[in-house]
């Protein structure tokens, strides 16, 4: 049989690079094809072809991303950045190739960090306290509720912790507001410690298929962010918590009751050590999970073998097959690529000659 041809978006990045370096690792050939929005990134894919797109805020996107599946025999799509997921679910029943993603209503949930909080809430979840932000009579009743500091991020988010920022009063909280244009768009909540855990899961149908849990030791280049939060892990260290996995599995089910595909958890301590949801990150891995990968653990693998109703390696066991206490220590994920420009104008030049074949 042929080799199975896969798209991956987001193809320059540090996540779509791990996953595309998992499937090499699989010892199955795979035919891979890399996308992205930047030019420059993607001269860093790794995957067998290279393609560049709009971003998906361009109306071209959808139909560019359809045409490019019919003239590489794409498959299935596996996209990493969270505009492309919502975008490309939003329009999988007319892209041409299998997506294995959860609900659309789910992902617009996931996405929503608010709607998130009040379905746990609801849930009876012990979950930190938050408010949306839309006046400064709001962020006064956060400061008076939550006392000093109060944690500020954005509603929606591309990813990264972008937004997020520990205010330690109201003033520097407004600031930090005007700055970000985030009136009615963030949310004030209690801080937590920075203690925190990844719990990534795979479902098929409603049934967990595996799960594994990682503990982040710290933010790498936390020192540089305002909030010291960067979205880029430094040491990882896998975890196996049977109380975590019961917190992690009911955080999903509140959210959707015949999940699919990638669930990726998000769980932070509180001042009292108890562990709070504070975001599912879906329809992805998180950044690292090459860690998983060279552990033994090949989620991509797994997950693309679900994706097209093939039998799969099954782990030894669903929750937490890898031992504790591995770690991954983790600089950043790449050599640099030496190239010219002519190479990265010719990206734009074949996007362009796309977009022509449109009209």
């Amino acid at each position: 049989m042929a080799p199975r041809r896969i798209l991956v978006t987001g193809a320059g990045g540090s996540p779509a690079t791990n996953f595309v370096r998992s499937l090499r690792e699989s010892g199955e050939p795979f035919h891979l094809i890399g996308a992205d929005c930047n030019k420059y990134y993607l001269q860093r894919a790794e995957t067998d072809e290279r393609h560049l797109v709009p971003e998906t805020s361009d109306p071209d996107y959808i139909p560019l991303l359809r045409g490019l599946v019919a003239e590489t025999g794409a498959e299935l799509i596996y996209s990493q950045p969270d505009q492309e997921i919502l975008a490309i679910s939003a329009h999988r029943d007319e892209i041409g190739a299998r997506t294995f993603l959860p609900a659309h209503r789910t992902i617009e949930i996931c996405q929503d960090k608010f709607e998130s909080f009040q379905r746990w809430k609801a849930a009876g979840l012990t979950v930190p306290e938050t408010m949306l932000i839309a006046t400064e009579q709001d962020l006064d009743r956060a400061f008076e509720a939550f006392g000093s500091p109060v944690w500020l991020r954005a509603v929606v988010s591309p990813g990264g912790g972008k937004g997020s920022f520990r205010a330690e009063s109201p003033r520097v909280a407004r600031a930090w507001l005007d700055f970000s244009e985030g009136w009615g768009n963030f949310t004030a909540a209690e801080c937590l410690r920075p203690d925190s855990i990844t719990w990534t899961a795979l479902y098929k149908d409603g049934e967990l298929i595996v799960a594994q849990g990682r503990k982040r030791l710290y933010w790498e280049f936390g020192n540089r962010a305002p909030s010291g939060v960067t979205g880029i892990t430094g040491t990882g260290v896998t975890v196996a918590d049977p109380e975590l996995d019961d917190l992690a599995q009911r955080a999903v089910a509140a959210i959707d009751g015949q999940p699919n595909g990638i669930f990726a958890v998000d769980l932070t301590y509180d001042r009292r050590g108890v562990p709070n949801p504070t975001e599912i990150n879906i329809g992805r891995f998180f950044t690292t999970h090459l860690f998983f990968t060279r552990a033994g653990l090949n989620l991509p693998y797994i997950f693309v073998k679900l994706a097209f109703g093939e039998p799969y390696p099954k782990p030894a066991r669903k929750l937490n097959p890898l031992p504790v206490d591995l770690a991954w220590v983790r600089g950043m994920d790449f050599l640099p690529v030496l190239t010219d420009v002519a190479t990265i104008d010719g990206a734009t030049a074949e996007l362009a000659e796309r977009r022509r074949r449109l009209r």
